[in-house]
């Protein structure tokens, strides 16, 4: 939240009172409620980095600042066949993207609802994959 308070506009985080994110949230939420929010996927994209990078051959490609998570494994073919095997799985969805000219996985952490638990499940879930691409 530090980073999003240096980059946001400071009447909109440090106003007396409350202040609510309506367009953000689409209602009534307070601004610290909203930090809570983001917070949590903060969190959470953290853990996944953390667990994802114990994953044989997987490199995470990026310094998780906000909810985003980008990896890859050793080699493009088991980059790729691994991300199709999660999204067939439907444990969870993420995209794949370019970087440097090479497959990678990116994971967005959007959901507040978003637990520990869901992170070791998708994390399992690129373990299963792994395992399965040879």
């Amino acid at each position: 939240m530090e980073l999003i308070a240096r980059e946001v506009d400071p009447g909109v985080v440090a106003t007396a009172g409350p202040r609510y994110f309506g367009y953000v949230t689409g209602g009534a939420l307070p601004a610290a409620r909203v930090a809570d929010l983001v917070d949590g996927c903060c969190s959470r994209a953290h853990e996944f980095a953390a667990q994802i990078s114990n994953l044989p051959r997987c490199t995470v490609l990026n310094d998780v600042v906000i909810n985003q998570v980008l990896f890859r494994f050793a080699d493009d073919e088991t980059t790729q066949a691994v991300l199709a095997s999660v999204q067939a799985s439907g444990e969870a969805w993420m995209g794949e993207t370019m970087w440097d000219g090479r497959p990678a996985i990116r994971v967005s952490v959007s959901n507040w609802r978003t637990t520990q638990d869901d992170i070791r499940r998708t994390v399992a879930a690129f373990e299963h994959a792994l395992a399965d691409s040879g």
